[in-house]
C-alpha cells in the first residue's frame, strides 16, 4: 500500500520539462474562502482603514461563550480570568511589562475593531496570535471581553434589578481589600521598606521598565530616563512641568495624568507597587540626572 501509482510530495515526473510533479497553480488562481475582501472581518477596519465601531458578525449566547473559551486559553496568562490584568505571569513578576486592564475608561471606550486588530497584529509588546486564533474566533473574544468589561462595570441602580445581596458582596469586598492591604504592608516590611537606588533599579528591571525606558538617551516607546529628572517636560495639551519627585511619583501610579508630547499614552498604572518602592524607582531615576541634588 506504501507505493502507488500516485506521485508523492517533492518527487520528480518527467512528464514536465521542469520535472516537478507539484505544479503551480494557474496564474490569478484564489484559493476558496482565502480571497477576504470583507475588510470588516478579516482586518477589523472600514473602507477608509478606520476601526470598525462594532463585531461585524451575528453575537448570540453561544459565540460569547465560544469567546470565552478561547479568551482563557490565550488571554488569562497576562490578562486575567477577570480581564484586570493580574494574569499568573503579571502577578509573579516574570519581569514582563504589565498587561492593561480591560476596565480602564480608555479601553472600555475603544472600538470594536481597535480589539480585533490587538489579537489579530499584536500591539506594543503583544505579540500576534493571528496564526493561533482563527477570525471568528479573534471577534469571539471581543464579544466576551465586553462581556466582562459590563460584568465590572453595572450601577448599583442595574444591580437592584436582580436578586443579588449587595451588603454581602460589600462585606467581602472589605473583607478582601483589607487581606490584601495587610498583605502588601508586610511584604513592603511594616515601616515601607528600604529605600535605594539599587533597590530601584531592581524593582525597574523586574517590572519591565526598560523595555519602555532607555537609560542612555536612545528613544523607545517611552521617554528615556537619563537627564529625566529635573527637566522641562512639555505635554500633548500644551502645558508643561518639571520632572520633579512629585511629577514622576504621578506618572508610576497615574501615568495617563499627564502624556509627555509625543509618545503614545500606553503605559499602564504601576499602583500595585508600595511607597518604598514607588520611592526607590524615583531615586533610581534621579541617578541617571545631571540634574539631581
Amino acid at each position: 500500500m506504501d507505493q502507488q501509482k500516485r506521485f508523492e510530495a517533492q518527487e520528480k515526473n518527467e512528464f514536465f520539462s521542469d520535472n516537478r510533479a507539484m505544479r503551480k497553480p494557474v496564474e490569478g488562481t484564489i484559493a476558496r474562502d482565502n480571497l477576504k475582501e470583507d475588510k470588516a472581518l478579516y482586518q477589523g477596519i472600514n473602507e477608509d482603514s478606520s476601526f470598525v465601531d462594532q463585531i461585524p458578525v451575528d453575537v448570540t449566547k453561544s459565540f460569547i461563550y465560544r469567546g470565552k473559551d478561547q479568551y482563557e486559553v490565550f488571554c488569562t496568562p497576562c490578562h486575567g480570568i477577570a480581564g484586570d490584568g493580574n494574569g499568573i505571569i503579571m502577578a509573579n513578576n516574570y519581569g514582563y511589562v504589565p498587561a492593561p486592564s480591560f476596565h480602564l475608561e480608555r479601553l472600555r471606550n475603544q472600538s470594536d475593531g481597535y480589539l480585533y486588530s490587538a489579537i489579530a497584529n499584536g500591539i506594543r509588546n503583544m505579540p500576534s496570535y493571528a496564526t493561533q486564533i482563527p477570525v471568528k474566533d479573534r471577534w469571539a473574544i471581543v464579544a466576551y471581553v465586553r462581556a466582562l468589561q459590563k460584568s465590572q462595570n453595572v450601577s448599583e441602580d442595574e444591580i437592584q434589578e436582580y436578586d443579588v445581596d449587595l451588603a454581602a458582596l460589600e462585606e467581602d469586598y472589605q473583607e478582601k481589600l483589607a487581606a490584601q492591604q495587610a498583605k502588601e504592608e508586610a511584604q513592603a516590611g511594616g515601616d515601607g521598606g528600604e529605600v535605594s537606588v539599587e533597590r530601584g533599579k531592581t524593582i525597574a528591571q523586574n517590572n519591565g521598565c526598560m523595555t519602555c525606558h532607555s537609560t542612555d538617551g536612545s528613544k523607545l516607546v517611552g521617554p528615556t530616563w537619563q537627564n529625566l529628572y529635573g527637566s522641562e517636560r512639555t505635554f500633548d495639551d500644551g502645558s508643561t512641568a518639571t520632572a520633579n519627585e512629585e511629577y514622576l511619583k504621578e506618572s508610576i501610579v497615574e501615568p495617563s495624568a499627564k502624556v509627555v508630547e509625543g509618545y503614545p499614552p500606553s503605559m499602564v498604572s504601576y499602583d500595585f507597587l508600595s511607597d518604598s518602592e514607588i520611592n526607590s524607582l524615583v531615586e533610581y531615576i534621579k541617578s541617571l540626572s545631571e540634574n539631581a541634588e
